[in-house]
Parts: structure tokens; C-alpha cells; sequence
């Protein structure tokens, strides 16, 4: 077998349906869409999400809540996930996303204090909790915020 001898599998290749090109191609005039209503129309239909007319589902289910959208999202980072930089090490938000410990387009970064503290390293963070904190400083790091 050549490459100028390979070819589709039969039936796998499909002429296109052109439609609307004159009576004699069996698709002409209305070009297979019926006469008159809402699905013959240009732009017509229904969107998938239509229920007709019944009350939507997302009207339907109840709300509950409140959703603040000006809140602040930080990608979560916990101390003992920083054992895999070495001691004296000066970390920051791009180390963190080269380790692959937050997300490529995380923003904000805060430390949490779970976990044991890798010795001697200098965070560079958004925002750090208090234990994560003391918990750093007593493996004789530092934490700066940014």
C-alpha cells in the first residue's frame, strides 16, 4: 500500500445537502423545511434551554444565599506543601505556579497553616493566616506580604 492509494473507508465520506437549489433536486423551494411556523423562518427555533413555556428550571429551584461579586478569590497554598523548596529560598507567586502549587492564572496568593513548615524559606504571598505565619517563622523563615 502507497500513500496515493489510501483512501476513506465507503460511507464515510458524505456529500453535503445543498438545499434550496431549484426543483429538480428534490430540496428546492422551501429547501426541506415545511411551509410556514417558526421552524421555517430564518433565525427560527427554539433554544435548547426552551421548556415551552413552562416555568424555566432555573427559575424554578429555589435560591439561597448571598453571592458577592466583588469578593477577593486567592488560590490556597498550605505550608506543608512548601517542603519541596529548598532551604534559603526566596518564593513567590511565579515559583508557586512553576511548582505547579496554584493555578497559571491565579492571582492572589494565600498561605494557610496546615502542615508542618519546610526550614528557612522566604514567602512572598498575598495574604498569609497567623498560624501559617508563626509557623513559618519558627522553622526560621519569613513571610512577606505582597
Amino acid at each position: 500500500m502507497r500513500l496515493n492509494e489510501l483512501k476513506p473507508a465507503t460511507g464515510a465520506k458524505k456529500n453535503k445537502k445543498r438545499v434550496g437549489r431549484g426543483s429538480g433536486s428534490g430540496l428546492g423551494k422551501t429547501a426541506g423545511r415545511g411551509t410556514k411556523g417558526q421552524k421555517s423562518r430564518s433565525g427560527g427555533g427554539v433554544p435548547p434551554w426552551f421548556e415551552g413555556g413552562q416555568m424555566p428550571l432555573q427559575r424554578r429551584v429555589p435560591k439561597r444565599g448571598f453571592h458577592n461579586l466583588f469578593r477577593t478569590e486567592y488560590q490556597v497554598v498550605n505550608v506543608g506543601d512548601l517542603g519541596r523548596f529548598e532551604a534559603g529560598a526566596v518564593v513567590g507567586p511565579e515559583e508557586l505556579k512553576a511548582a505547579g502549587l496554584v493555578r497559571k492564572n491565579a492571582k492572589l496568593v494565600k498561605l494557610l497553616g496546615n502542615g508542618e513548615a519546610a526550614p528557612g524559606i522566604t514567602l512572598r504571598v498575598h495574604k498569609a493566616s497567623a498560624s501559617a505565619v508563626a509557623k513559618i517563622e519558627a522553622a526560621g523563615g519569613k513571610v512577606e506580604l505582597l
